[in-house]
């Protein structure tokens, strides 16, 4: 038998501390010895089994998670991993055995049809402000007796959004107050140079009101502001660009009839883009196709075709629908007369069914 000799001889100390572990050892029980020995002994198969690295497998984790329960000094004979790892890898298997116990046998709680959480869904991403309880009495009112709680887990799968309206739905509730007003101009064929002022209203694009003129000054632009506002039918906003030909006073003079001016950026034609929308569309339609002699000729011109903007032109951001509403009748089958109604003398026409 070898024995273990320390720095300087002191061999003394090393058989009393080899005495006091086997005095430990007659008072322990014969069931932590077997567990202390089957311990070292996994360890050992453990060291052999593998070549550099210590490799455990799911067995070895279940064995000391179950080790650990059992053996009150389990820390003290572990030596290839940590004793806090031994701690985790006994959480896991707890939580594991948990949810397999807890697992659902049977068939439960039905679940809600693929309809109904479509509706849920739907209703969560109209409604971003709802809550669970108030999506719940909406479906009570259409006849569906729901859950808050299955409706909270379903109407989290619509997408998280913040509590806030939609642009669109923003942009409508504003869009009846609003404004827009701009030049633009038209050579004619003597090179003079006429300038076009009117008023665009936002919520159905309509053409409020035009003028033309060849000298613009501020006191006619105001006039047009005056004439395209009788009744006390003026906006609360009026989106225009810095140009000069308004005139200093506009301003507080707009804000004395209720109107508060909003100023784009110099250099943003983007910022008032229906405005600019329309002039591109008077260009492409009308004007680019026509050669103007004078201010009355330009202005008989824009009438025409102002008055079928309004009432007969489709725009996309109506459905296809012209500003100013009719009533359409739809009909089943083409066979009915179609009557076409020329307007500018030809370059653009308008249609209409003839009644039978």
């Amino acid at each position: 038998m070898r024995v273990l000799t320390l720095k300087g001889g002191r061999t003394l100390i090393a058989y009393f501390l080899l005495l006091c572990c086997m005095v430990r050892c007659t008072r322990r029980s014969r069931r932590d010895l077997v567990l202390e020995n089957l311990a070292l002994r996994q360890q050992i198969l453990v060291l052999t089994r593998s070549s550099r690295r210590v490799k455990l497998k799911p067995a070895d984790r279940l064995f000391w998670s179950w080790l650990a329960r059992r053996l009150t000094s389990w820390r003290s004979t572990i030596a290839i991993v940590q004793p806090d790892t031994v701690v985790r890898w006994h959480r896991t298997a707890w939580r594991r055995y948990w949810t397999w116990k807890s697992r659902r046998v049977g068939p439960g709680r039905p679940r809600l049809a693929p309809e109904l959480r479509a509706l849920i869904q739907r209703l969560a991403r109209e409604n971003p402000r709802w809550g669970s309880v108030r999506i719940r009495g909406e479906l009570r009112k259409l006849g569906y007796e729901v859950g808050a709680e299955s409706i909270r887990r379903y109407r989290l799968l619509a997408g998280r959004r913040p509590p806030s309206q939609s642009w669109p739905t923003f942009l409508r509730n504003h869009a009846p107050h609003i404004w827009a007003a701009d030049f633009f101009t038209v050579p004619t064929a003597g090179f003079q140079t006429l300038y076009v002022f009117f008023f665009i209203a936002h919520d159905r694009r309509r053409l409020v009101h035009f003028n033309v003129t060849a000298h613009p000054t501020a006191e006619w632009v105001w006039r047009q502001l005056i004439a395209a506002t009788p009744w006390a039918r003026q906006p609360r906003y009026l989106i225009r660009d810095r140009d000069r030909c308004y005139g200093g006073a506009f301003i507080p003079r707009a804000a004395e009839l209720g109107i508060q001016t909003l100023l784009t950026p110099i250099h943003a034609p983007k910022a008032n883009a229906i405005a600019e929308r329309v002039i591109g569309t008077v260009r492409r339609e009308c004007l680019d196709h026509l050669i103007v002699f004078n201010e009355r000729h330009l202005r008989r011109l824009l009438q025409e075709y102002v008055e079928h903007y309004n009432r007969g032109r489709p725009h996309r951001s109506l459905s296809l629908a012209p500003p100013e509403e009719r009533p359409i009748r739809l009909i089943a089958t083409a066979g009915g007369r179609v009557k076409a109604r020329p307007v500018l003398g030809g370059l653009i026409y308008e249609y209409e069914s003839e009644a039978a």
